[in-house]
């Protein structure tokens, strides 16, 4: 917990993707309008992940859903700009992601390892074909199938907290609770994935 709370990027990330977000909204919405003001609010955290894709030639998935989010309120703002329905853009992805992963388990494989094998082989048949023996063992397709059910359903949960509270409250105040509930349910979910992870290598050492 120390050395992710030490983490300058963290840090980073809640500034442009938190507080400046709320200060442009704070800014713009007196001079022209919520609707705006909400367009201008989603600028800080898109222009970080385009440097971060010049830079480093990477997005992480906050920033993802930020450029991601982006093009969602282009058709919103085509279909005649709703405030509320622009607060939700992002929301309107992570839903849709984790209803779409739901939706997997249906399948042989569910999402976690088509996502982890696209991963782990970047297009290379050898690397995907040690990927695919570890569906063999049965711990590592119980990791695949939990964790496709929690990451999903952790997504829709998000999206549906989030629109909650958009239609609940000013766009101001959601504007600075909305990156808590974001990071919140991240931050669970990455910390679901360690313990889990953990627990099965201990059961596989003890049963060994």
């Amino acid at each position: 917990m120390k050395r992710i709370l030490r983490n300058p990027q963290l840090w980073l990330d809640l500034l442009v993707s938190g507080l400046l977000p709320w200060l442009v909204y704070q800014w713009v919405e007196p001079r022209y309008g919520e609707v705006r003001a909400l367009w201008c609010s989603a600028l800080p955290p898109a222009v970080l992940a385009v440097i971060e894709l010049i830079l480093v030639r990477r997005v992480d998935v906050i920033s993802a859903l930020s450029l991601g989010g982006i093009g969602v309120s282009l058709l919103i703002d085509g279909t005649g700009g709703d405030a509320r329905m622009i607060l939700v853009r992002e929301s309107i992805l992570t839903g849709a992601i984790g209803v779409m992963g739901l939706l997997t388990l249906l399948w042989r494989r569910p999402a976690a390892f088509l996502l982890a094998r696209a991963a782990y082989s970047r297009g290379d048949v050898d690397r995907g074909g040690q990927f695919d023996a570890n569906w063999q063992h049965v711990p590592f397709r119980r990791l695949m199938w939990m964790m496709t059910v929690v990451w999903s359903g952790g997504l829709v949960l998000e999206a549906v907290l989030r629109t909650a509270l958009a239609w609940r409250v000013p766009a101001d105040r959601f504007l600075a609770l909305s990156p808590f509930v974001q990071y919140g349910t991240f931050a669970l979910l990455f910390a679901w994935t360690w313990w889990y992870g953990r627990r099965l290598r201990t059961a596989q050492s003890v049963g060994a």
